[in-house]
C-alpha cells in the first residue's frame, strides 16, 4: 500500500520491449543512504504499484521493473516519453505514517488535464475523467492522480478540479503537464467497495445490515 505523497520526482530512463510487456529502467533517489531500494520491494510510478526487479548496482538511485502489457495499455507508463519525469514513492512501512489516504497503486483509468487556472500562489486544475470512474468520485472526497493523494473539490459531468498548493507544485509532476496531458487516476478504495456492495446487495445473504451501517456512519 502507500500514501500517495509523493517522496522523489524521478525519470524514465528507458523502455525495452520484451514481446507485449517490457522493462523499464526508473531513476529515482529512493532514501539511498538510509534504507536502499530492494529487489522484490514495490515501488508507486506515476499511481503505478510496480515490483523492483533489477538493480544495477548497490545503493543505487536506478531499479528496473517488468510492466505487463495490461499495465502498459491502460496506464501511461506505455505511452510516456523515455526521459519524462515521474512520481515515485515506496510501499508505506507497517505502522508508517499516513499522511494522504490509502492507494493501491491499481490504476483504475487514465484521464487528461482539460485546464489550469491560478488561485493565488495555488493551482486550480480540472481534469477530464472517463464516465464510468465519476460515480466512484465525490466533492472533498480523495483521489490519486499519478501517484499523487489529492482531495477533489467539486464534480461536474465528467471533470472534477483540485488545487496544487505551492508544495505539491514543487515536489510532483503536476505542475509541469500543460491541457492534454494524460494522468493515471486511481479513486478512493471505499468508494470502490461501497459501490460493489450496492451492485451485489443481496438482503438474504446478510447485506441489508452492512448497507444499514453504512447509510448511518455516513457512507451512503
Amino acid at each position: 500500500m502507500f500514501t500517495g505523497l509523493v517522496e522523489t520526482k524521478g525519470r524514465l530512463v528507458r523502455r525495452t520491449a520484451k514481446g507485449p510487456d517490457a522493462r523499464l529502467v526508473i531513476e529515482g533517489r529512493l532514501a539511498v543512504d538510509d534504507s536502499p531500494v530492494e529487489l522484490g520491494e514495490s515501488i508507486s510510478v506515476d499511481g503505478v504499484c510496480l515490483t523492483v526487479a533489477a538493480l544495477p548496482e548497490p545503493k543505487t538511485v536506478v531499479f528496473e521493473a517488468d510492466a505487463s502489457a495490461e499495465t502498459l495499455a491502460k496506464t501511461t507508463l506505455g505511452g510516456i516519453a523515455e526521459g519524462a519525469a515521474v512520481n515515485l514513492e515506496r510501499a508505506v512501512p507497517l505502522g508508517g505514517r499516513m499522511g494522504g489516504h490509502i492507494v493501491s497503486g491499481h490504476v483504475d483509468g487514465v484521464g487528461a488535464i482539460a485546464r489550469k487556472e491560478p488561485i493565488g500562489e495555488a493551482m486550480k486544475v480540472v481534469f477530464e475523467v472517463p464516465k464510468e470512474l465519476m460515480r466512484f468520485i465525490a466533492p472533498k472526497g480523495s483521489i490519486c492522480v499519478s501517484g499523487v493523494s489529492l482531495t477533489v473539490n467539486n464534480v461536474s459531468g465528467t471533470s472534477f478540479d483540485v488545487v496544487l498548493v505551492p508544495h505539491t507544485q514543487s515536489v510532483t509532476t503536476l505542475d509541469a503537464l500543460g491541457a492534454g496531458a494524460k494522468v493515471n487516476l486511481e479513486v478512493d478504495l471505499l468508494a470502490r467497495y461501497v459501490a460493489r456492495l450496492m451492485e451485489a446487495k443481496d438482503p438474504a445473504a446478510g447485506d441489508a445490515a452492512w448497507l444499514d451501517r453504512l447509510q448511518r456512519a455516513g457512507y451512503m
